[in-house]
């Protein structure tokens, strides 16, 4: 058999890693449209720093897929504990999740958040949207206070406006915890990422090269490739590229699922429900400043509306090759639309107000602070639950999926997954295979 993967992030370099040690395959062929692989699991070098496309971390709740992956890195990887700070205003940092150190509020605040809690009026809400769920699990305060505004920032949309897929995996804190964190006694939240993996040089990329250097000859890539049409003749698939055409038996797609339509079946209906599914974009801006700012922390949450970006990461935090002396090195974020203001914006205009922001939050007094600077942006960044993503979504997937396509990692399946769930995606998709076979 052939297969043809469509895409070179790591959800179709991981599925090929698996599907090459299938005997029934003879060919698996990967087709890339941009003249590098990598997608969202790429890094970028300045002045020795390498960063990243948003701050990537290594954990899994999936203990064997996190075996799997430190195994690939080898001796290249660091054990970090977490230290990640929500920045609630200029003099006040508060450790991630927020309703783990709700003593260090002000004290206003601090009983907002607490008898809210405690005494919660939407405790038996039914739960459509992601604000329903904020306010019957966390309470109207700890919402207002961080939930609701930081989201909304970073989604770009009201909380509202979105459906809880995103947030239904987060556990409802006890009341006890919530005591002890107003009183100021030490809890800690998401425990299964309190510690993290990264490699120690390289960034993120090595994970993705380590993955690709596991390929064997079986596996074909093909880079700086435009995909014309995909036709279905007699159970085979034909491919129809700027490079040729290619025949295979199975396809895989990992490329974004709201433009499949534009290489199979070009009907009016795929084109509109395709058309509903939305996403975010987003800049990364690397920013390194004279002194030492930010404590020993990593990722800086920053809900404040008037600053334009809703993430800083500390890159120091990860070891010394992701550092420069007398310096810090920060990741910034910022989430846009394509039509919106921020996706409007020249680089002149998005650094200026990355200094007011820092300047906001006392980082640097003045633009001389900044020793170098570097900005990328990237169309496809954050899959947005909106209200009717789930019935768009599976439009599409079961209208291909009878068509006998395959679709996995983020953007093919449209789902905001991390790194270690594409590679277990990867991997279940490489085990049905072999089952289907037999």
């Amino acid at each position: 058999m052939k297969i043809v993967i469509l895409g070179g992030g790591i959800a179709g370099i991981s599925l090929a890693k698996f599907l090459q040690k299938r005997k029934e395959i003879n060919e698996i062929i990967i087709i890339e449209k941009e003249s590098y692989l990598g997608g969202l699991l790429r890094s970028f070098k300045i002045k020795k720093i390498f960063y990243d496309v948003g701050p990537h971390i290594i954990f899994s709740k999936n203990k064997n897929i996190l075996n799997v992956i430190l195994k690939i890195l080898g001796k290249n990887k660091n054990k970090i504990r977490r230290s990640n700070k929500i920045i609630y205003d200029q003099n006040t940092l508060i450790k991630y999740p927020f309703e783990n150190e709700l003593y260090k509020l002000p004290k206003r605040d601090l009983n907002f958040a607490l008898n809210k809690f405690l005494k919660n009026k939407f405790s038996n809400i039914s739960v459509k949207t992601m604000k329903d769920f904020f306010l019957k699990n966390f309470g109207e305060g700890i919402f207002k206070l961080y939930l609701g505004p930081y989201n909304n920032k970073i989604w770009k949309m009201n909380t509202s406006k979105l459906d809880t897929q995103m947030v239904d995996r987060i556990p409802r804190p006890p009341d006890d915890d919530i005591i002890k964190s107003a009183k100021g006694i030490d809890t800690e939240g998401y425990k299964h990422q309190l510690y993290f993996h990264y490699p120690k040089k390289g960034g993120i990329q090595s994970l993705f090269d380590a993955f690709f250097k596991k390929l064997t000859k079986k596996v074909r890539v093909f880079t700086s490739v435009k995909l014309n049409k995909i036709n279905r003749i007699n159970k085979k698939y034909s491919l129809k590229t700027s490079k040729g055409n290619f025949v295979c038996d199975k396809v895989y797609s990992t490329i974004p699922l709201n433009e499949f339509y534009k290489y199979y079946k070009k009907s009016v209906s795929l084109k509109k429900t395709s058309e509903k599914l939305q996403y975010n974009s987003i800049i990364i801006a690397m920013i390194n400043i004279k002194g030492n700012i930010g404590g020993d922390n990593f990722a800086l949450m920053v809900p404040n509306k008037e600053i334009i970006f809703h993430r800083i990461s500390k890159l120091d935090f990860l070891g010394k090759n992701y550092s420069i002396k007398n310096s810090t090195t920060f990741q910034i974020e910022i989430t846009f639309k394509n039509k919106s203001k921020i996706g409007k914006m020249t680089n002149k205009e998005i650094y200026k107000n990355i200094y007011a922001g820092l300047k906001k939050l006392n980082f640097i007094k003045r633009k001389q602070d900044i020793n170098f600077q570097s900005i990328k942006k990237f169309k496809y960044a954050y899959v947005i639950y909106n209200l009717n993503h789930r019935k768009n979504v599976d439009k599409l997937l079961n209208y291909y999926g009878e068509h006998g396509f395959e679709f996995l990692g983020r953007w093919g399946s449209w789902e905001y997954l991390n790194s270690d769930q594409v590679i277990l995606q990867a991997f279940e998709k490489s085990k049905k295979f072999n089952y289907e076979k037999k």
